[in-house]
C-alpha cells in the first residue's frame, strides 16, 4: 500500500486579494519599457502579476492547514478562524505589494515572498519526514522545481525563477522555446557579466563594475544592434534616399518653403494595393484599393493625398489643409473589400479583386512619401525616383528561405483570401532585402562578439550555448539570440500589413489583432533610422527587457522543445501552466511569421531548435477545423489530446501541492435556455476532470484594462480563470443527481456570500463580471470529487449538464413580489415600453398589480403601455424612511441614482436608511449585472458592476452616518 503524504492546503485554496491582482494586471497591460512582452511578440500572455500571485499562493502554507489536517470535519472555534484571519491579511499584504509592477525586480519586496515559500516548504518536509521518500522527496535545503509544459511566452517560468524556484519551460513551439530561453535560461548562465564591446566602459565608466544581473548582456545587445544597422546602412542605404525640396515642389506647396534646398531625410513610404480597372476602357491600368487618402489629422497640420486623373492615367499630390469629403473613404465605396476605380468610378467587387489576387495580379502605387520636417512630419507627392529606387531593389535568392507556405487556416489568417499564401508576398522587395541583410548580419556579428569577449578576457571555452558552454563563443551566441530577437521584431513594422495612424502620424505594427489581416494601404517605414520598428530601435526594446528580467542570483531555468503528450512522470515538480484555449489562437500557425526569420539567424547556432522548414502543427493542442475532417473531429482531437495531457500531468504534480491551470475564453460565447454555455470551457473542463483531478477553486482574474465594460460586445479574451486541482481520491464513490443537487444547495449559499462579500478583511469580493466563472469553483469541487454524478438512467452527468445546474443557482435569489415582477419585466423589455395586458397577467402571476408597482414608484403605465423607470426618472426628493411601499427594486436604482450623482457617500446614506434591504439590493445588482451580461447590455452592465465593486467603500461609508432615528436621507 502507498505510503500517504501529507499535503497542506494553500493559501489559493481558501483565499486570495483578488482586486489587487487584477488591479496590477490590468495596469500591467499598459506598460511597455522594460516588460518582457517587449523582448519579442506571444499571443494571449498571462500578465507577470496574476503569474506572481498565483506561484506565491500555490506555494504557501494557509494557516489553517495543521489544525483541519488533525481535525477534519469539525468547525474551528472562533479564536482560531480570528488567527487565520490575521495570518492570511499578513500573507494579503505580501501579495499586494509583490504584484506591484514597480516591485517587479524589488529584491526586499521578492525575498519576503522567498521566506515565505521556503517555510511552508520546511513545514511540508517536516510534516513528511516520517515518508519513506524523505529524502528523495523532501529535501526541506532544495525547493522542487515548477514546470510549465505549455510555456509560450514564458510569463509562468519566469515569475518562478523570480520567486526562487529552478523554472522549467517547455513547448512544442520552437518560438516559444526560444524566448523561454531569453527569459529564464540565458540570463541566469551569463549573471553579472560585464559587456565585452570594445567602447562599453568608455560610454559608461561609472557602470564599470555595477553590471548587475543581465546589464551586461543587455549593453552588448544594444551596441551589436547599432552596428547591425550601421554595416546595414553602408550596404543598402542607397534604396532609402532622402528628398530634396525644390523651387518646383515650392510652387504647388508654399508651405514647404522652410526647406527649399534642403535633403529631407524619408520616415515612411506609404502604398495602396492595386488591381487592373474592371472597366474595359481601362484594363490596362492598375487603379487603387485605397481605404483612405487621409494622411494627418493633426488639427493644423492635416493632410490628404488627391487623385488627379489626367486621361487613362491618373497619379497622386499630396495636398495640406483641409481633406475633401471624399479623402476620408479613399476609393472605398463599403466595409471589406469594395472599391471603385479611380478613373471610371466604375464598381470593383471582392470577387474580382480576389480573382486579381489569387493570379497573382495585385500590384502597389505610392501615395505619399512622410519626411523628418522641422519637430513635425512632412508629406510630400510621390516622384518617379522614389517609386524607380524602390522597384530596384532585389534581395535576389537570398529569400528563399522565406519563400514558404502560409497555413491554410483562412478562419485568422485573411490575407489567403486575397493570394497572399506565402511569406515572401508579406513584404515589398525593399522590405526583404532589409529584412535579409539584418538576419544576415546577425550571422555575421556572432564572430566580431566572440572575437571582441575573448580580447575583454572571458574564456576561450569552444562549446556552444547548446552543449551548455559559458565563454567566448557561447555568448557570443547568446548575444546573436537577442539580435535575431530584434530582426524578427523589426519584421512586424516592415511588411505589407503595417497600417499609418493618421492621427498619431506613425506606423502600427502588424498582429494588432490574433490574426495575419489582409490590408489594403500600408506603410513601408525606414528601418536604417532610429525609430520605432527600426532595426536600433528594436534592439534596445530587447536590451531593456532584458534588463529587468531577473532579481539577483536567480537559479538557472530550463527551456527545451517537447510535446506536452509526451511528458513523462518524473521527476515530479510543481505544475502550473497556461494551455491552449481550444480555438481561440493558432499559435502555431501565426507564429510562422517570425519562426522564419529566426530560423535564417539562428539555424546554425541552435539547429535542433530550427530544424523543421515551419513550425511543427500537427501535434499542436489546438481545436484547429482546417487540419481535421470536421469541427467535431477538431473538437474530439482537442479533448483526447488534452486529457491525456492532463492524465501526465496529474502524475508529474509533486503530491504536496495543487496544480493551477490557467484558462482564458470568450465570454458568453453560445447560450441556451439553460444557460450560457461555452464549448472550450465545457471541452477543456472534461479534460481536466477525465484525468482524475478534481476541482478545488476556481478564481477569475480579469487582465483587461478597465474601459467601462466594452469588452462584453467585443466577446474578447477578458478573464483568466485560474483552475486550482487536486488529484482525485481513487476510491471515490458516485452519488446521484438529486444527490448532487441537494450537495449543491448546502455548499453554495455560503460559497455565493463568500464570494460577493468577501470574508471581514482577508478576502476580496468577486466583481459581477466573473461570478458566473467564480461559482464554478464550489460547484465543481462537489462535482468533481466523486467519481461521477449519475442520472436517473444511470449515465454520466455530463460537464455541460453540471454547469448548468451550478449556473442555474445564481438565478434563484428570493425577492418580494414587486421586484420579481420587474426583474422579469426587465429581462423581457428591458426599458423598452410593453403592453398593459401582458404586464397584468405577469404581476398577478407573481403575487402582486400593476397598480401596485406603479404606487411603489418604479414603474410607469398609461394608455395601456408599461415602462420601467430608468433610474435617471427616480425622483430626487425620495425619503426611504416615508416611502410606504419599498421594494428591492427601488431600493437598488434609488442606490444607482444617488451613486452616480453623490458617489459612495451619497449611496451610503441610501445604504444606512435601508439596512435591512441592502443585503437583497447587492444579490439584485448581481442578478441583473449576470442578466445585462448575456443580453450585452453594456451600459446597464456597467452600472450595476460600478455599484456592487464599490460597495465595500459604501458600506464602510454607511457605518459612519447617524442612525435612521438621528437624521433623514436629505436633511443638510
Amino acid at each position: 500500500m502507498e505510503h500517504p503524504v501529507i499535503s497542506p492546503k494553500k493559501l489559493i485554496e481558501v483565499a486570495l486579494p483578488l482586486d489587487a491582482i487584477n488591479v496590477a494586471s490590468a495596469r500591467e497591460k499598459s506598460i511597455r519599457h522594460g516588460h518582457p512582452s517587449t523582448l519579442h511578440l506571444w499571443w494571449a500572455r498571462r500578465p507577470l502579476a496574476a503569474a506572481r500571485a498565483v506561484i506565491f499562493s500555490q506555494m504557501v502554507n494557509d494557516p489553517s492547514w495543521r489544525w483541519e489536517l488533525d481535525n477534519a470535519g469539525e468547525v474551528p472555534p472562533g479564536h482560531l478562524k480570528a488567527s487565520w484571519a490575521a495570518s492570511r491579511k499578513r500573507l494579503f499584504s505580501i501579495i499586494e505589494d509583490l504584484v506591484l509592477w514597480e516591485n517587479t525586480t524589488n529584491e526586499e519586496v521578492l525575498e519576503k515572498a522567498r521566506v515565505e515559500i521556503r517555510r511552508s516548504w520546511r513545514e511540508t518536509c517536516e510534516a513528511n519526514k516520517t515518508h519513506p521518500q524523505a529524502a528523495e522527496w523532501f529535501n526541506p535545503d532544495k525547493l522542487p522545481g515548477l514546470h510549465d509544459p505549455f510555456a509560450g511566452g514564458g510569463t509562468i517560468p519566469l515569475e518562478a525563477q523570480r520567486l526562487g524556484m529552478e523554472a522549467f519551460a517547455s513547448d512544442l513551439n520552437p518560438v516559444a522555446v526560444l524566448i523561454n530561453k531569453a527569459m529564464i535560461e540565458i540570463p541566469a548562465k551569463f549573471l553579472n557579466t560585464s559587456p565585452v564591446n570594445r567602447g562599453a566602459e568608455e560610454d559608461q565608466p561609472l557602470l564599470k563594475k555595477e553590471w548587475q544581473g543581465a546589464r551586461g548582456i543587455a549593453a552588448d545587445v544594444r551596441h551589436y544592434g547599432n552596428w547591425i544597422r550601421d554595416e546595414a546602412e553602408k550596404r543598402i542605404g542607397r534604396f532609402y534616399p532622402s528628398v530634396e525640396v525644390t523651387s518646383d515642389m515650392l510652387a504647388k506647396r508654399p508651405d514647404l518653403k522652410p526647406y527649399l534646398g534642403k535633403k529631407l531625410t524619408v520616415i515612411a513610404w506609404l502604398w495602396a494595393r492595386t488591381v487592373k480597372s474592371p472597366n474595359p476602357a481601362f484594363s490596362h491600368v492598375y487603379v487603387p484599393l485605397a481605404s483612405t487618402f487621409l494622411l494627418c489629422t493633426k488639427k493644423g497640420r492635416e493632410a490628404y493625398v488627391q487623385p488627379i486623373v489626367e486621361g487613362d492615367q491618373y497619379r497622386f499630390e499630396v495636398q495640406s489643409g483641409t481633406p475633401t469629403a471624399s479623402a476620408k473613404t479613399g476609393t472605398k465605396l463599403a466595409r471589406g473589400c469594395k472599391f471603385k476605380c479611380v478613373l471610371s468610378d466604375t464598381a470593383i467587387p471582392e470577387e474580382y479583386v480576389k480573382k486579381a489576387g489569387m493570379a497573382d495580379e495585385m500590384g502597389a502605387a505610392m501615395l505619399a512619401v512622410v519626411v523628418a520636417g522641422d519637430h513635425r512630419r512632412v508629406y510630400l507627392s510621390p516622384d518617379e525616383f522614389q517609386r524607380a529606387t524602390a522597384d530596384s531593389a532585389d534581395a535576389g535568392e537570398s529569400v528563399s528561405s522565406i519563400r514558404v507556405p502560409i497555413a491554410k487556416d483562412k478562419r485568422a489568417i485573411w490575407c489567403l483570401l486575397y493570394g497572399f499564401d506565402h511569406f515572401d508576398k508579406l513584404f515589398t522587395p525593399r522590405q526583404l532585402l532589409a529584412l535579409t541583410t539584418f538576419s544576415d548580419l546577425v550571422d555575421e556579428v556572432r564572430h566580431t562578439i566572440e572575437a571582441d569577449a575573448i580580447v575583454s578576457g572571458m574564456s576561450d571555452d569552444s562549446r556552444s550555448l547548446k552543449d551548455g558552454g559559458t565563454g567566448a563563443k557561447a555568448y557570443a551566441e547568446a548575444v546573436s539570440v537577442y539580435l535575431a530577437f530584434a530582426c524578427s521584431k523589426a519584421s512586424t513594422r516592415n511588411c505589407t500589413q503595417t497600417g499609418w495612424y493618421v492621427d498619431r502620424e506613425s506606423t502600427m505594427a502588424a498582429f494588432s489583432r490574433q490574426g495575419i489581416a489582409m490590408t489594403w494601404d500600408f506603410a513601408e517605414m525606414n528601418p536604417l533610422l532610429d525609430g520605432t520598428g527600426s532595426i536600433a530601435a528594436t534592439a534596445s526594446w530587447v536590451a531593456e527587457s532584458l534588463e529587468n528580467s531577473l532579481g539577483n542570483a536567480p537559479l538557472p531555468g530550463q527551456s527545451f522543445q517537447l510535446s506536452a503528450t509526451s511528458l513523462t512522470d518524473d521527476p515530479p515538480m510543481v505544475i502550473s501552466t497556461d494551455p491552449p484555449y481550444y480555438d481561440n489562437v493558432g499559435y502555431a500557425d501565426l507564429s510562422d511569421f517570425f519562426y522564419v526569420w529566426l530560423r535564417r539567424s539562428l539555424r546554425c547556432v541552435l539547429p535542433d531548435l530550427f530544424q523543421t522548414i515551419l513550425v511543427p502543427k500537427d501535434e499542436e493542442l489546438i481545436a484547429s477545423p482546417y487540419r481535421h475532417t470536421s469541427a467535431l473531429a477538431a473538437e474530439a482531437f482537442f479533448l483526447d489530446g488534452m486529457t491525456d495531457v492532463m492524465k501526465r500531468l496529474a502524475r508529474r504534480a509533486y503530491k504536496t501541492f495543487p496544480t493551477t491551470i490557467y484558462y482564458a475564453f470568450k465570454q458568453s460565447e453560445t447560450s441556451s435556455a439553460e444557460g450560457t454555455s461555452n464549448t472550450g470551457w465545457e471541452t477543456f473542463l472534461g479534460a481536466v476532470l477525465g484525468a482524475g483531478f478534481s476541482i478545488r477553486g476556481t478564481w477569475p482574474m480579469r487582465t483587461e484594462q478597465p474601459h467601462g465594460l466594452r469588452t462584453i460586445n467585443a466577446n474578447s479574451l477578458a478573464s483568466s480563470v485560474v483552475l486550482v486541482c487536486r488529484q482525485r481520491d481513487a476510491n471515490a464513490s458516485s452519488i446521484s443527481r438529486r444527490e448532487f443537487i441537494r450537495e449543491l444547495n448546502q455548499v453554495l449559499p455560503e460559497a455565493l456570500d463568500e464570494m460577493t462579500r468577501g470574508v471581514g478583511d482577508e478576502q476580496s469580493p468577486v466583481a459581477p463580471v466573473d461570478l458566473s466563472q467564480a461559482i464554478i469553483g464550489p460547484g465543481m469541487a462537489v462535482f468533481s470529487k466523486y467519481s461521477a454524478v449519475l442520472e436517473a438512467d444511470g449515465s454520466p452527468m455530463s460537464v455541460r449538464i453540471a454547469l448548468q445546474l451550478i449556473n442555474r443557482f445564481l438565478a434563484e435569489d428570493d425577492f418580494d413580489a414587486d421586484t420579481q415582477f420587474c426583474l422579469h419585466w426587465f429581462e423581457q423589455y428591458g426599458w423598452e415600453t410593453g403592453k398593459f395586458g401582458e404586464a397584468d397577467v405577469l404581476s398577478r402571476a407573481k403575487g402582486t398589480s400593476v397598480e401596485g408597482v406603479k404606487q411603489s414608484g418604479v414603474l410607469h403605465a398609461a394608455g395601456g403601455n408599461v415602462r420601467l423607470l430608468k433610474w435617471g426618472e427616480y425622483p430626487s426628493d425620495w425619503d426611504p424612511q416615508s416611502d410606504q411601499r419599498l421594494p428591492i427594486w427601488e431600493v437598488l436604482h434609488q442606490m444607482i441614482r444617488v451613486f452616480n450623482t453623490d458617489g459612495e457617500t451619497g449611496a451610503a446614506a441610501v445604504f444606512a436608511a435601508v439596512q435591512s434591504k441592502a443585503e437583497a439590493a447587492r444579490q439584485l445588482a448581481y442578478r441583473l449585472y449576470t442578466l445585462c451580461e448575456r443580453k450585452n447590455w453594456a451600459e446597464d452592465a456597467r452600472a450595476y458592476n460600478e455599484v456592487v465593486t464599490s460597495w465595500s467603500g459604501i458600506e464602510s461609508a454607511a457605518a459612519k452616518e447617524p442612525t435612521a432615528t438621528q437624521r433623514t436621507l436629505f436633511d443638510n
